[in-house]
């Protein structure tokens, strides 16, 4: 697991952003890869795999319908 990778639902992120998404999607990319930074051969290859991760994520978090609210701040 990519420990860096924060929760990017909420409640614990208020607001994400593009920027959010792909800083996630390159942590998982280069876990995956084992490649902080690609060759030029793998380049194309490594960020497409972030471009498509990112787009995911954001289909993602759109999708998913949160309820309850906010069970820390209840302490369940």
């Amino acid at each position: 697991m990519c420990r860096s990778i924060k929760t990017l639902r909420p409640p614990y992120a208020e607001s994400v952003t593009e920027d959010d998404m792909r800083a996630a999607a390159l942590q998982y990319v280069r876990k995956i890869s084992g490649f902080r930074h690609p060759a030029a051969h793998n380049a194309e290859a490594f960020d497409k795999a972030v471009e498509t991760i990112a787009a995911a994520t954001a289909e993602l978090l759109d999708s998913l319908e949160v309820r309850g609210g906010d069970r820390r701040a209840t302490g369940h």
